[in-house]
């Protein structure tokens, strides 16, 4: 991956459009999109100044675990159905319009294990919005309507041992043991990542992870 020819890249973007640009970066559960979304934002803003870039997660629109209880979806947490797709395409929709006001954007917090409110902010002034998640290029209903919203997806492929590593760190961190982390990552966060991987041709451009320390 050439970090410093995606960042021209997304500046080519900006330089060309004559409105907000919206970019998603998609790719299965532990691939890196947030890393990758959080620094084109970071080096957009650095070249272009402070407020001209916003990143947007799509994890803002996890369903509550009260309502994942309600639907039956407790033990599928992050997969396609676990999320609130239409808000999350009328929040693009937002995005995308004129709006002269800030746009409050929720996330989800991996420690209280909930989404949050507003916990970022797409200023006016922003002609650049990074958004990440698994599911933009996604045919299921609701996720061609945000895909439309989009000018750009990119997916990021990132090798499978290292997305696996990473997502056990990531259930260790939260708490279960290395037996549930395993069984976790591999009876829920594997099988979505092969959903997410049959969405790669839908897809604008295909950024390569070739390996990892």
């Amino acid at each position: 991956m050439d970090a410093d020819g995606l960042v021209q890249d997304v500046l080519a973007l900006v330089a060309g459009a004559g409105r907000r640009v919206l970019l998603g970066v998609a790719g299965a559960p532990g691939a890196g999109k947030s890393t990758l979304a959080r620094f084109l934002v970071r080096e957009v803003e650095r070249r272009l100044g402070d407020g001209v870039a916003a990143y947007v997660p799509m994890d803002g629109f996890h369903l509550s675990n009260a309502q994942l209880a309600r639907l039956g979806l407790t033990d599928r947490k992050g997969s396609e159905p676990s999320f609130d797709v239409r808000g999350y395409v009328a929040l693009l929709g937002r995005l995308r319009s004129a709006d002269p006001y800030p746009v409050y954007v929720p996330d989800y917090d991996r420690e209280l294990d909930e989404p949050v409110a507003a916990r970022h902010v797409v200023p006016p002034s922003a002609r650049l919005v990074v958004t990440e998640g698994n599911y933009l290029a996604a045919s299921r209903p609701g996720w061609p309507q945000a895909r439309e919203l989009l000018d750009a997806v990119w997916y990021l492929d990132t090798p499978d041992p290292v997305r696996e590593r990473r997502l056990l760190e990531r259930q260790r961190a939260g708490g279960r043991d290395e037996a549930a982390a395993r069984a976790w990552v591999r009876g829920n966060d594997m099988p979505n990542g092969e959903l997410v991987k049959a969405t790669r041709d839908g897809c604008t451009r295909v950024v390569t992870v070739r390996s990892e320390p």
